[in-house]
């Protein structure tokens, strides 16, 4: 299983109404030094309805600022659609809602 499997079949675990971050999904996949790599295979998600990326969310649990499937908003919206609350500062409460 090649690093990008390895990262999708990790972001594929990832609760609906939960999220995780970079950091977490690359520990999980592996190697705690994977971040930004998941960064890059989320961007090229060969399958979207099926590998959740936009479960995905920084450190401070914010959203990614170019997320490939339409951007900043879309993932938001997809988010709240599954029952995540974000704070008035557009953060995401990390200690409620990452897996």
């Amino acid at each position: 299983m090649n690093t990008f499997e390895k990262i999708y079949e990790v972001v594929k675990n990832i609760p609906k109404g939960k999220v995780a971050t970079y950091g977490q999904v690359a520990l999980l996949a592996g190697n705690p030094r994977w971040a930004r790599v998941v960064g890059y295979a989320l961007h090229v998600n060969p399958d979207a309805s099926s590998i959740p990326c936009h479960r995905v969310v920084n450190r401070e649990g914010k959203v990614a600022p170019a997320f490939a499937f339409g951007g900043r908003e879309v993932q938001r919206q997809l988010l709240e659609a599954e029952g995540i609350v974000f704070e008035p500062d557009g953060r995401i409460d990390l200690e409620k809602y990452c897996m």
